[in-house]
């Protein structure tokens, strides 16, 4: 998932990758079903549904699994998925923001509120960390795909706020209720994407030493194991 945008490099321990990449696959199916829940089936005429088809296939999700994701829309008619978000305070002070795709929300507060106590955090209420953060429209493009020259005018032209350049892929950042109308335009030019996703970009950075890096690593990664939690935002540095 797109996640704590600083920490996406974040090596995790040798053995812990097939679990990962299904928890990976978890999240990124539960998007799917619900995108075409909520929509037309069809890709070409559902941009959520597309893009999380899109994000899927950056992740190495096989073609099979997209299609039962697609599929369990239909069969699941009994589960009413809500996107809520949780904000709270991690190791060091850090602001955290949650967000997460359930169909029982006592469930997810339960898990969220006992991570949070169990490893020296604390759940706060809504808007207690949000205020550290800028809530963006953000679009990931591997660098592969279009040069450095084409994707700035292609963004620019489609209405984008802004175009990093990172090592390895662009990183588009649109007004939140914006980037979908952007990604359409991109999409006459690009045919693959990392991620389309509203994130939450941190303002206020909290820097950590080694320790406290540590203690952060640990409890994001237990955050990111829960099923419900699809991503994670945090203003350590």
């Amino acid at each position: 998932m797109a996640g704590h945008s600083h920490w996406a490099g974040i090596k995790h321990k040798k053995g812990k990758a097939d679990k990962q990449r299904s928890a990976i696959f978890s999240k990124l199916s539960r998007e799917i079903t619900v995108a075409a829940k909520l929509g037309d089936k069809n890709p070409d005429m559902n941009s959520r549904l597309r893009s999380a088809i899109q994000a899927a296939r950056a992740a190495n999700m096989p073609k099979d699994n997209i299609e039962r994701a697609i599929d369990k829309s239909t069969i699941a008619t009994d589960s009413n998925f809500e996107n809520i978000r949780y904000e709270g305070f991690g190791p060091a002070k850090t602001a955290i923001v949650i967000t997460t795709l359930t169909d029982n929300k006592n469930r997810t507060a339960s898990n969220i509120r006992t991570i949070f106590q169990k490893y020296g955090g604390g759940l706060g209420t809504q808007g207690s960390a949000s205020h550290n953060f800028l809530q963006l429209g953000v679009i990931k493009i591997d660098k592969r795909e279009i040069d450095e020259e084409k994707v700035f005018d292609l963004a620019t032209d489609a209405g984008a706020n802004d175009c990093i350049f990172h090592e390895n892929y662009y990183e588009i950042h649109t007004n939140k209720d914006k980037i979908y109308d952007v990604k359409n335009l991109m999409e006459k030019e690009i045919s693959n994407f990392i991620s389309t996703e509203i994130e939450w970009i941190p303002i206020n950075k909290n820097n950590l030493n080694k320790e406290d890096k540590e203690k952060m690593i640990n409890f994001l990664e237990i955050l990111e194991e829960d099923d419900d939690v699809q991503n994670v935002f945090t203003n350590a540095t």
